[in-house]
């Protein structure tokens, strides 16, 4: 049936996805060669096992295997008794067995879960099974997207171990997705298993259908953060597909960071088409027992129930705070160093966090001893609020020099602190005399504003605590200047 002139705007959205997560093991999933490629020549961390040469044999690594358990434990996922690695036969140039050795009907858990906070609403996304695999080598397009000159194969990629964590197409749009692997990425920081400040740790395929219709896969997803502008771009095409009284057809299309947009590979291949079969060369796993003795940490549902509990934080702050293991870590050494516990948890969810990201910087960056000065002269009211942030703006941009530099080589020199700051910068709250002067002379200036707030007009001091502030550069505390002004203009009326 046509859909065309029809309003598709109230048809579901369907998302399930397919997460690959790079172990964080120091060799590859069945050979001894470093994983550590980053920085290395291509072509420079492979042996024979990797290279898929004739004769060689893979050997399981027992570290992933035990990271893959510790992962299924995290997800609620069952352990199954017996699991075994198959070959997934296809070719492609970065693949040099021209099959895959993965996991296909015998993964090693399924039937997990992972619970989202969805608008203050406790949503579960099921998770359908998580398997160990081969990452396959890079390809390297030399020119432009889709449209390279031409293609080099990098195989030092070739073999590190690999998780697949696979959904239910339980997610209702972009924004879910996103916070979904937002939820997933701090749950594999916190059990220690993945790096996500490494190039190519996490990427995404995502299936996405509109109720009715046909799904297709998106592939070549590489951060959690494109995620939602490459779904929200192909749920868009699909609507208007369909507006058009066009046809969905089942395919995988790439997306194209650089452009924002999807474009057509091929059809979507079927699971016949990849011809699976046991791998002959490893033995069924009989691991089970192993997730007995693995010991989970503490998760970030936990850490936000205990921030919670143990700081006051509120609920928003708490999650803020814990979504991100490096920014946990941040937030309880800065409150063991001395600082209000309640006032560090709103300046580093609220303040600090915008600051780094308008500046492109991480929470490693940022030197604990700074941010407990800086609340320490909040705390002992030294500065206001307003030349908090302006303190802090000054300390991020010069660490921000100081990174750059060290970068380039040039001769890095020490920061100054936030009292350094303050006192260079004359940031100080300024109080007794000074300020009643400062008040004086606004009221002076400005008989107008005295008659209309004697009139009744409460915006009248508003404006006058705005020319104070003024002449105060900042330094005044706006929340005692209410005060300080109406007792002043009451004792001229006398």
């Amino acid at each position: 049936m046509s859909t065309a002139g029809k309003d598709v705007s109230s048809l579901k959205t369907i998302i399930g996805l397919e997460i690959h997560c790079q172990l964080n093991t120091r060799s590859k999933l069945f050979c001894g060669c470093n994983t550590d490629f980053r920085e290395s020549e291509p072509n420079t961390c492979t042996c024979e096992v990797c290279l898929g040469l004739p004769g060689s044999m893979p050997m399981v690594n027992k570290k992933a295997i035990e990271f893959a358990i510790k992962v299924g434990k995290a997800l609620n996922c069952e352990i199954l008794e017996t699991s075994e690695f198959a070959r997934k036969n296809y070719f492609y140039p970065d693949l040099p067995k021209a099959y895959q050795i993965t996991q296909y009907d015998k993964p090693l858990a399924v039937q997990g879960y992972l619970n989202l906070d969805i608008e203050g609403q406790e949503k579960e996304i099921r998770i359908t099974r998580v398997h160990v695999e081969e990452d396959p080598g890079r390809s390297v397009h030399v020119g432009s997207g889709d449209r390279a000159r031409y293609t080099l194969v990098d195989y030092n990629r070739s073999g590190i171990p690999l998780i697949e964590i696979v959904t239910e197409p339980d997610l209702r749009s972009p924004k879910e997705a996103r916070q979904f692997l937002g939820k997933l990425r701090a749950t594999l920081e916190y059990l220690n298993v993945f790096d996500s400040e490494k190039e190519g740790s996490l990427r995404v395929d995502a299936n996405i259908s509109l109720e009715g219709s046909e799904r297709v896969e998106v592939k070549n997803i590489s951060s959690y953060k494109g995620v939602e502008k490459a779904l929200t771009y192909e749920i868009t095409r699909q609507r208007n597909m369909l507006r058009r009284g066009q046809k969905i057809t089942r395919e995988t299309r790439h997306y194209q960071e650089t452009r924002g947009v999807t474009t057509s590979a091929r059809s979507k291949e079927e699971e016949d088409d990849y011809r699976y079969f046991p791998e002959p060369d490893l033995y069924p796993m009989h691991v089970k027992s192993w997730a007995e003795d693995i010991e989970l940490p503490e998760l970030p549902d936990a850490r936000r129930a205990r921030f919670m509990k143990q700081y006051g934080c509120s609920f928003e702050h708490a999650k803020t705070l814990t979504g991100q293991l490096k920014l946990a870590d941040f937030y309880e050494k800065v409150v063991e160093q001395g600082a209000d516990a309640s006032l560090a948890s709103t300046w580093i969810a609220d303040i600090l966090l915008g600051e780094l990201n308008y500046r492109d910087m991480n929470i490693s960056q940022v030197p604990t001893p700074t941010m407990s000065e800086l609340l320490s002269l909040l705390s002992q009211q030294i500065i206001t609020d307003a030349n908090g942030v302006e303190v802090l703006r000054i300390a991020l941009d010069d660490l921000l020099t100081m990174i750059k530099s060290e970068k380039i080589g040039s001769s890095a020199t020490k920061t100054p602190t936030p009292k350094e700051i303050v006192s260079k910068r004359g940031l100080a709250k300024v109080a007794g005399d000074e300020i009643s002067e400062m008040i004086e002379l606004a009221l002076d200036e400005n008989p107008q504003a005295i008659s209309d707030y004697r009139a009744g007009k409460g915006q009248a001091l508003n404006f006058l605590v705005g020319q104070v502030m003024k002449l105060s550069k900042g330094r005044a505390d706006p929340g005692e200047l209410n005060a300080m002004l109406s007792a002043a203009i009451e004792k001229r009326g006398l």
